[in-house]
């Protein structure tokens, strides 16, 4: 008789373990900075012994929009925003089981191929921290007040989630 994946011969138990469950403290990093972004900070950040999964994505700077070319980038934040950042990363640690979380999103003057975004999500199986990880960046892009001023080629300016 084969083996149930992910037994491995183990006896099976009705008690969960605790690296099953969220952990106490699982937000790790949070912040809006005008400093460089490092993927290395944010991973290492996420760590944990008892994910069997991280997720992490990284948002960067593209060289065009809309059909134009992006000559010039800049995001600005309202001064709530790391408070609304906070709210986000608690609505997604109460959803899932999340090990460890980590967001930081860049503000000022970026160049084409810079880091904007990267947020990270480690749960003890993948399914979950990709889940999380998507939810994550989803509200963040959608409830964090940071705006994204974009200058084309040809001259024209755009605000892009500005109120």
């Amino acid at each position: 008789m084969p083996v149930p994946y992910g037994t491995m011969g183990r006896m099976a138990s009705n008690e969960a373990h605790p690296g099953e469950q969220a952990a106490q403290d699982p937000i790790r990093l949070l912040a809006i900075r005008e400093s460089p972004l490092s993927v290395d900070e944010i991973f290492r950040a996420v760590g944990d012994d008892a994910a069997g999964g991280t997720a992490l994505f990284v948002g960067t700077v593209r060289n065009h929009d809309g059909g134009a070319d992006v000559d010039a980038l800049g995001y600005s934040c309202h001064p709530s925003a790391e408070a609304e950042l906070r709210r986000v990363a608690e609505k997604v640690v109460a959803d899932y089981p999340v090990r460890a979380l980590a967001a930081v999103h860049r503000v000022g003057d970026l160049a084409v191929g810079d880091l904007a975004v990267v947020v990270a999500v480690s749960c003890p199986h993948r399914a979950e921290a990709f889940e999380a990880c998507r939810r994550l960046i989803d509200d963040l892009k959608h409830e964090v007040p940071i705006w994204k001023h974009q200058t084309f080629s040809d001259g024209t300016e755009e605000w892009v989630g500005a109120c």
